[in-house]
């Protein structure tokens, strides 16, 4: 019971001059929880003395650990350009400059300077998409999910959409095709089966009920061997016969021909909008390598359907986003795809990518064994299914650690590689040339 007496009282504990400077309410709070863990180790017999300075301390670490930001810098060594746990596209510098120039000043986000009066968000994006991709109208919402979801409520509640049995796909986090559509009151029709969809399925599906032939990108996975699926082509002019909406949930959306031979699978947001759509929608943060937004193009009278479904208020973008989306766009349009992080990663050679591993080899060879081999990884982020791209990577190996060993050593100092055959590898097809030097001091410390 005397050393019950000596636990500090919560007022006089966190006045001390250790606590200066920091939030009192968060101090008091964490002190109290701490001086009570203390009583109840007390009456448990499991401690004999109290250090003041131990418990100043303790306070102070979950202090610490409650105001360290949880979101970090992180540099990505997986060699997966789009990576969904990561972050998936990186913002350019300059661009985000312009938009924290926008962010931190009033500005016209709805306001038409021209007429002085109200204006609309969207028109600030529209010419920019408008121009590069030919298309009447466009409208932005927070991702795609919403996009599809804001498409088959509008559209679509009450009605019948059709969809090939092989497009009813599940993405990461559990979304599921028909389980959206069940939510956005449409009524799913499927047709075809799972590995061979024909034309003449859509066309014995169209009924008075019928509002949109929808096909999907199959974001995470390829059906292979004995199958057939529809082009997008045929769809849209079987709608158009039929006086019904044609709609193509692209997944991911690129505007400009991609390498390594990826348009024969991933044909771009141009090309099919050479067959005259109704309605597509694609992802910001995915192959177009912008931020995370929803972008639903093409028909204007459609558009301005979508516009005035109240579902709108709760999906639609901010000024933030529009900024970047904007400029991303615009680099584009001007043909800087090296402005575009995402791009510029996809379209850099191997003999670049060697170089700069050739640069890490060289400042750590002194303190672990190392060699350069070239391999393959993905786009990921749901693009290109089951495509593979050349890479180069960095084979790291530290005498008597397993490869699981040297990547929770790196992990741990925010360094993300991979494991592949055994070796842990620092693929160069992600690592930016800023971040080589930083690597080579995590290993060196590691070391």
């Amino acid at each position: 019971m005397i050393l019950l007496k000596s636990i500090p009282k919560v007022d006089k504990f966190i006045a001390k001059d250790e606590f200066k400077g920091m939030s009192t309410p968060l101090i008091s709070t964490i002190s109290k929880k701490i001086l009570q863990n203390l009583r109840d180790s007390i009456l448990n017999n499991e401690i004999e003395e109290i250090n003041e300075n131990d418990l100043i301390n303790k306070v102070k670490e979950e202090y610490e650990k409650i105001i360290e930001p949880s979101l970090q810098k992180v540099i990505n060594a997986t060699g997966v350009i789009v990576h969904t746990n990561l972050g998936r596209s990186l913002i350019n510098e300059k661009a985000f400059l312009k938009a924290k120039d926008i962010a931190t000043s009033y500005n016209n986000l709805e306001y038409d300077l021209e007429k002085g009066k109200r204006g609309e968000r969207y028109a600030h994006i529209s010419k920019v998409i408008c121009q590069t991709l030919g298309c009447e109208d466009v409208l932005i919402v927070n991702n795609n999910a919403s996009a599809v979801f804001l498409i088959l409520n509008t559209f679509a509640k009450n009605k019948e959409v059709v969809v090939s049995r092989g497009e009813l796909v599940e993405i990461g986090g559990s979304f599921r095709v028909p389980d959206v559509m069940a939510s956005s009151g449409a009524k799913l029709v499927e047709i075809g089966t799972t590995n061979k969809t024909h034309l003449r399925d859509y066309e014995n599906a169209v009924c008075e009920q019928t509002s949109m032939l929808m096909k999907v990108h199959k974001s995470n996975y390829s059906i292979e061997g004995f199958s057939s699926e529809v082009d997008f082509e045929d769809i849209v002019k079987v709608a158009q016969e039929n006086n019904i909406i044609d709609y193509y949930d692209m997944g991911s959306g690129h505007f400009i021909d991609l390498p390594y031979g990826l348009n024969e699978s991933e044909p771009s947001v141009k090309k099919i909008m050479e067959y005259n759509p109704s309605l597509l929608s694609f992802s910001g943060d995915k192959l177009l390598g912008s931020v995370q937004a929803g972008i639903i193009i093409v028909k204007k009278e459609l558009i301005a359907k979508l516009k005035k479904n109240q579902l709108l208020r709760m999906l639609r973008v901010d000024k933030i986003t529009l900024a970047l989306l904007e400029e991303n766009v615009k680099s584009i349009l001007l043909g800087s795809i090296d402005d575009i992080p995402t791009l510029k990663m996809l379209f850099t050679k191997t003999s670049k990518l060697k170089e700069n591993a050739t640069m890490l080899k060289t400042a750590i060879d002194d303190i672990c064994q190392c060699e350069i081999i070239e391999t393959q990884t993905v786009i990921g982020g749901g693009t290109t299914p089951n495509k593979k791209i050349p890479t180069i990577a960095l084979a790291v190996k530290f005498k008597n650690y397993k490869p699981n060993k040297i990547e929770k050593l790196l992990r741990a100092k925010n360094i993300v590689g991979r494991i592949e055959n055994e070796q842990f590898l620092l693929d160069f097809r992600t690592i930016q040339e800023g971040d080589i030097k930083i690597i080579e001091n995590a290993i060196r410390e590691i070391a």
